[in-house]
């Protein structure tokens, strides 16, 4: 009797030790109420689908954390503080979005929400409460097999006007300003960031177009540019990709 009592207990010590590491802050966290499983695809990011499905869907939008769209495509561990329904480990999900709720740092994809549950019954009961603390701190992107790429907006029109996000980019650093180059003399100009992770030109050089990225880690206080190995296309399109033949690990 006494040993079934016991292992409760120290189950819920062990767990509460879980979430005592200190590099995680307190806050709380919604999910999107009316959306399917996944996020949007009209995220404030500007992501578009990639913005609802990457990451297999484990997306959220941010209040605070969105930080004027520097804050799109960030990574954060997330893990609700609910013994009776939530893992240790919790979620990991990516910014593709802004909003808040009821004083939340992130507003879940339902899919995201119930990942933070130990099972699909206790997912269920989360869901069912709608807004739970959670604990959370930001990790490194991880996407296995690719490259940064180029998705260049619809809204473009070569040669008039250029507007792109970049997508799949790892580690756990800002990209906090872009630069667009002549690829014949390097001539480079900094390019606007008119919303979320959208950044845009008028006017745009001619003929094949190369990036400099500069990346920022707020913390260490960090900074880098970064020269992708391949160039977009002279002739760029509206919706279509372009691998950068880059990628980033920190």
């Amino acid at each position: 009797m006494a040993l079934s009592l016991l292992c409760p207990l120290l189950a819920t010590f062990l767990f509460m030790q879980t979430l005592a590491d200190t590099s995680f802050l307190q806050s709380r966290a919604a999910y999107y109420p009316n959306s399917a499983e996944n996020g949007t695809d009209v995220g404030a990011c500007g992501f578009g689908s990639f913005g609802a499905t990457v990451n297999g869907g484990d997306v959220s939008a941010a209040s605070d954390l969105y930080r004027n769209g520097v804050g799109c495509g960030a990574c954060y561990q997330v893990r609700c503080s609910n013994s009776a329904y939530c893992s240790g480990n919790g979620v990991t999900i990516v910014i593709t979005d802004q909003g808040s709720s009821a004083n939340t740092d992130f507003i879940l994809s339902q899919r995201a929400f119930g990942g933070m549950a130990i099972n699909k019954d206790a997912a269920a009961s989360l869901l069912a409460l709608g807004i739970v603390d959670i604990e959370y701190r930001r990790v490194s992107c991880s996407y296995p097999g690719k490259n940064i790429t180029v998705k260049i907006h619809q809204s473009s029109n070569n040669p008039h006007y250029l507007a792109f996000v970049l997508w799949f980019q790892q580690g756990s650093r800002d990209i906090t300003a872009v630069q667009l180059c002549e690829t014949e003399n390097f001539v480079c100009k900094l390019l606007d960031r008119s919303h979320g992770a959208v950044w845009t030109t008028t006017a745009p050089p001619s003929g094949p177009l190369a990036l400099r990225m500069l990346f920022s880690d707020e913390e260490e206080g960090d900074e880098s540019w970064v020269v992708p190995v391949n160039n977009i296309p002279q002739d760029w399109k509206a919706e279509e990709t372009y691998d950068l033949g880059v990628q980033v690990n920190q």
